[in-house]
């Protein structure tokens, strides 16, 4: 997993990227929804109740920021997260 941020053109970019399993592309429009999990199979118990990254999204469009996901299965994923200045 890697994080980075930048600063450029008044505005600030945060970058976290993982090499994980990815996002299969039909799911991808539905992780920043709450209560979403990809994996259905998983459960609550060990696979978190679907929260994390709508709440990223809140957050960051609550200052009038973007979110943004890129993501290929089997390779990982890059959420990016921009705010104006």
């Amino acid at each position: 997993m890697s994080a980075s941020l930048e600063t450029a053109n008044r505005s600030l970019r945060l970058q976290v990227a993982d090499t994980g399993v990815g996002i299969m592309p039909e799911a991808a429009s539905h992780v920043f929804e709450r209560f979403y999990r990809g994996d259905q199979a998983r459960s609550r118990q060990n696979g978190g109740f679907g929260l994390g990254l709508s709440i990223v999204k809140w957050i960051t469009e609550s200052h009038k920021g973007t979110v943004e996901l890129s993501s290929r299965p089997g390779v990982g994923s890059t959420f990016t997260v921009l705010l104006k200045r």
